[in-house]
C-alpha cells in the first residue's frame, strides 16, 4: 500500500497536497492582487508523482493564465477570465471595468482519508462594480494515487446559483463573433516546455502537435488528453481531461477548446458556439476529472482511468 496523501493548510492563503515527498498540487484561494487578471482561486503548481511541473503561471503572453482555474470569459458583459476582453469588430481590448472576480468565502471541509483528500469550498462571483452575481459550491477531490502506474486524479465540481435579480448570460469570444475561440469554463494552462505537445481524443481523433489540437478544437467528446515532453529531462507527462457522465444532461453542452501552439492550453468550454442563460435563482452543475500521469498514455490506458466515475 502506498503512502497516504498529506495536507498542509496555510489558513487564509493556500492548501498544499503532497504524496511521497512531492507536492502534487497547491490550491491558492487568496486571490492575486492584480484586478485586471481577474482575482480568483487557482491550482498551481500542479505536478506528476515524479515531480514534473505540468502547469504554467502568469506566462508573458497571458499574465492572467494561472495553472488550473474556473473561469467565465463572457458573463453578462463581464469578464471572469481576466485580461483583454473580446469586442466584435474591435478585437481584444483592455477594458478593466469589465473584469469581475471570485471571492473565497470559506471551506466547509478540508479532510484526508487514506489516499483521498476532499475540499468543499464556498465562493461568491462579484462583478466589477461590487455586485454579487452568483454563489458557488466547489468540491476538489484528490484520489486514485497509483505510484506503480505513475498517476493520480483530481475531480473538480461546480454548483453555481444565480443570485442576481436578472438572468446571467454565459458566452465566449466565439459567441461574440470570433471564430475558434470558444474558451470559457474550467481552464488549464500548461508550462512553456509542453508547447507543441500532442493531443489525443476518443475514436481516433487528435494527433501530433497543433494539427492534433485543431482536430479536437470545438469538438464535443467525453475526454481529451494532452501529452508533452519536458525540457532538461528525458521525460513526458500526460494530462487527461474528462467530463463526468452527468455533464451530458447539464445546462449547456460542452466542447473542447485546445491549443498546442503557441500556448499549451485546454478549456472545458460550456459556451463554445452558443450562449446559454441562467435565470435568477436557478443553478447549474458540472463535474470534471483531471488525470495527471508520468509518461505517455495511449487510448487504452486513458480509457482505463475513466471507467470508475
Amino acid at each position: 500500500m502506498s503512502a497516504p496523501v498529506t495536507v498542509t493548510h496555510t489558513h487564509g492563503e493556500k492548501v498544499v497536497v503532497s504524496h511521497g515527498g512531492v507536492e502534487l498540487m497547491t490550491y491558492v484561494y487568496r486571490p492575486d492582487p492584480e484586478p485586471f487578471e481577474s482575482r480568483k482561486p487557482y491550482v498551481h503548481p500542479l505536478r506528476t508523482l515524479s515531480g514534473r511541473l505540468v502547469t504554467g503561471y502568469r506566462p508573458s503572453d497571458h499574465r492572467w493564465h494561472k495553472g488550473l482555474q474556473m473561469t467565465a470569459s463572457h458573463l453578462s458583459g463581464q469578464n471572469f477570465w481576466g485580461g483583454n476582453s473580446y469586442v466584435h469588430g474591435e478585437g481584444y481590448l483592455p477594458l478593466p471595468d469589465r473584469i469581475g472576480w471570485m471571492r473565497h468565502d470559506g471551506f466547509d471541509a478540508v479532510g484526508v482519508a487514506g489516499n483521498r483528500l476532499t475540499m468543499r469550498e464556498r465562493l461568491t462571483w462579484i462583478e466589477n462594480g461590487g455586485a454579487e452575481w452568483a454563489r458557488e459550491r466547489r468540491t476538489l477531490t484528490v484520489h486514485s494515487v497509483e505510484p506503480a502506474d505513475g498517476s493520480w486524479a483530481l475531480d473538480w465540481s461546480i454548483h453555481l446559483t444565480n443570485t442576481r435579480p436578472e438572468p446571467l448570460r454565459f458566452g465566449s469570444p466565439t459567441t461574440a463573433g470570433r471564430q475558434a475561440a470558444g474558451y470559457t469554463g474550467l481552464h488549464w494552462r500548461g508550462p512553456r516546455d509542453l508547447t507543441g505537445g500532442d493531443v489525443v481524443g476518443p475514436d481516433g481523433h487528435g494527433g501530433a502537435g497543433e494539427a492534433g489540437a485543431a482536430d479536437m478544437m470545438g469538438r464535443a467528446a467525453p475526454w481529451l488528453a494532452f501529452t508533452g515532453e519536458h525540457d532538461g529531462v528525458d521525460a513526458h507527462s500526460t494530462l487527461v481531461f474528462a467530463h463526468a457522465p452527468e455533464n451530458e444532461a447539464a445546462v449547456s453542452p460542452s466542447h473542447w477548446f485546445v491549443r498546442s501552439e503557441p500556448t499549451p492550453t485546454v478549456a472545458l468550454s460550456w459556451a463554445f458556439f452558443e450562449e446559454f442563460t441562467l435565470p435568477s435563482g436557478a443553478a447549474f452543475s458540472y463535474r470534471y476529472r483531471i488525470v495527471v500521469a508520468d509518461g505517455v498514455l495511449d487510448r487504452r490506458r486513458i480509457e482505463s482511468h475513466l471507467r470508475s466515475w
